[in-house]
């Protein structure tokens, strides 16, 4: 099994688990902006527990990493706009949002916090379950043949449609068919032509 430090070094590892984000909340809940998709940077700080600093160097150190994984700065019209949509009331000249990938990949970049290393922990028991599972190989062999079933369903279908040909059919002259008490009068049908 992979030691959880090995996420921390090894980015072809980080990006191998980067579509499992649902980890990030079987360890804790990770509350999102408004938007349902993104987060901030004191967000995620309050996250994994530490502080704006250590996440602004994390950010520094992998920016191309986490750029590829969601993370963005907004300023500008970009900034604008985005606060319009989420409803973000805030006099900041920048944003820095991440996406859950990102902060998965932020989780897989973070030494000190505990929680960072239980999603790496998290992240590494779900892939040695995955690879430990038994793969059914056994190579199955069904007995009766495509056209044995094809030519059963059609004898069945034949048998039931000739069933269908030979039975009777109650007639709808009878009193209980029109709610009379005899059979049908003169007058009917009910409409003159």
């Amino acid at each position: 099994m992979i030691n959880e430090s090995a996420l921390l070094e090894s980015k072809t590892l980080r990006d191998g688990v980067l579509e499992r984000t649902d980890v990030l909340d079987r360890v804790k809940a990770l509350s999102l902006l408004p938007d349902g998709m993104h987060v901030t940077t004191a967000m995620v700080a309050a996250y994994f527990e530490v502080g704006l600093e250590a996440v602004k160097s994390l950010v520094k150190d992998h920016r191309t990493e986490l750029e590829t994984n969601g993370y963005r700065l907004l300023t500008g019209e970009q900034l604008r706009s985005f606060k319009n949509l989420s409803g973000i009331q805030s006099r900041t000249a920048s944003l820095a949002l991440f996406s859950r990938r990102a902060v998965l990949n932020l989780a897989m970049l973070l030494r000190n916090s505990e929680v960072a290393r239980q999603v790496r922990v998290y992240l590494l028991d779900m892939e040695y379950l995955a690879r430990t599972q038994p793969v059914d190989n056994f190579v199955h062999t069904d007995t009766v043949s495509l056209d044995d079933r094809i030519d059963q369903r059609i004898t069945h279908k034949s048998s039931a449609s000739s069933d269908v040909s030979t039975s009777t059919t109650p007639a709808c002259n009878d009193s209980k068919a029109y709610g009379t008490t005899g059979p049908p009068s003169e007058s009917w049908p009910p409409w003159t032509p």
